[in-house]
């Protein structure tokens, strides 16, 4: 089974990130969408309402596995046997930590490959950290994000 991890913070998951998932789905068996813990960055959603929100959007494509990892990321994959990460790459400002974080995984473990995709043309300006400001700003980001991440989005900003 060819089986790729697509890693990130999904703080909230958006359209993007959706893209690329189908993107990946199309080059393998199976994509493990793994929500990262990262004790340096505060999200603006609890890990469990990440979790459910993932579940909830990306959960239903077939093929695709939704979980959870904290530590390194080429250890996680080592484990689930998956022989690639997916990163999705947006503009040229995207790349060079991309890149750097792609050459640092290749040397702690050379099978796990890097594999860029590029979203949609109508993505590559959408962020996590753009639609939480434009969601709290009171901002419609209804065409950003699935609806029930708008809903959630709403909730935490109305409180």
């Amino acid at each position: 089974m060819r089986r790729a991890i697509y890693p990130g913070s999904f703080d909230p998951v958006t359209n993007g990130h959706l893209d690329v998932i189908e993107r990946a789905r199309k080059l393998f068996d199976e994509v493990v969408v793994a929500l990262a813990h990262n004790d340096e960055k505060r999200p603006l959603f609890s890990l469990e309402e990440r979790l459910a929100l993932l579940r909830e959007t990306a959960g239903k494509i077939d093929g695709v596995r939704i979980t959870q990892f904290k530590g390194l990321l080429v250890e996680f994959a080592r484990a689930e046997k998956a022989g690639a990460v997916i990163r999705g790459l947006r503009a040229v400002s995207d790349f060079e930590f991309e890149f750097q974080m792609a050459l640092m995984n290749r040397k702690l473990d050379a099978a796990v490959e890097t594999i860029f995709l590029m979203p949609k043309e109508d993505y590559t300006y959408l962020s996590s950290r753009i639609v939480k400001e434009i969601a709290n700003l009171g901002g419609d980001v209804s065409s950003f994000v699935p609806t029930c991440v708008a809903k959630a989005l709403n909730r935490k900003f109305t409180r």
